[in-house]
């Protein structure tokens, strides 16, 4: 199905926006007007909940106009794209995620403990927001901009370099010869490790825990016997 305004395209005409802005009004017939930014906050949890239906083919700014009982002009009013719609998505993950990431690192002493804990919430994450996991993989980015696939790329990055530095602030303080490049390895296995028990969960449906064993993984990658 094809959208009726370009998703790559932005409404950046004054007339297009009156314009949308009286089919928004009309729209509601009689409904409350949404406040200043709930419509946009509306738009992106009723993305992030189509994405959640297992199987979901590519969602289109038709089928989303459509589920919020608005026009496609009306999607436009608060994003430029149907991209600017995911990258509100991403927002939310670096947000959530990397906020979380830097909690640890101000309140978490031990780095080894600071690993397990950062693993345990990022596959936790995933499990609680469906929706999102599919963003973070790339399967609800397969047929978007390229750009979104990069972000969600170098949000990984920026995990992986978290695990890296964790571990390598462990491995100092246990005298190991070569610290830098033991934490390399190991930073890389577990962000490998993370990345597919989460394609696994959107692929199976969600049926497949992305925390699944938690405690035997953390054991095997992070063993106790190094804390």
């Amino acid at each position: 199905m094809t959208s009726s305004a370009p998703e790559s395209t932005p409404i950046n005409d004054v007339d297009a926006d009156a314009a949308s802005e009286r089919v928004e009004a009309a729209e509601s017939n009689g409904r409350k007007r949404p406040k200043p930014g709930e419509r946009r906050v509306q738009i992106l949890q009723a993305l992030a909940s189509m994405l959640e239906q297992p199987g979901a083919e590519r969602i289109t700014t038709a089928a989303l106009a459509a589920r919020l009982e608005v026009s496609e002009a009306a999607l436009y009013r608060h994003f430029a794209s149907k991209a600017q719609m995911f990258e509100g998505l991403i927002e939310f993950i670096e947000q959530s995620v990397l906020g979380l990431v830097n909690q640890l690192g101000e309140r978490e002493p031990d780095a080894l403990v600071r690993s397990r804990k950062l693993m345990t919430l990022l596959l936790q994450f995933g499990e609680k927001n469906p929706g999102m996991t599919r963003v973070m993989v790339g399967d609800a980015l397969v047929f978007e901009n390229e750009r979104l696939q990069q972000r969600m790329n170098l949000f990984f990055d920026k995990i992986e370099s978290a695990f890296r530095q964790n571990l390598r602030e462990a491995a100092v303080m246990t005298g190991a010869v070569t610290p830098t490049v033991d934490a390399q390895a190991d930073a890389s296995v577990i962000t490998a490790f993370c990345v597919g028990r989460l394609q696994r969960y959107a692929r199976s449906g969600f049926k497949r825990s992305p925390s699944e064993s938690l405690e035997h993984s953390l054991a095997l990658l992070l063993p106790a016997a190094h804390l």
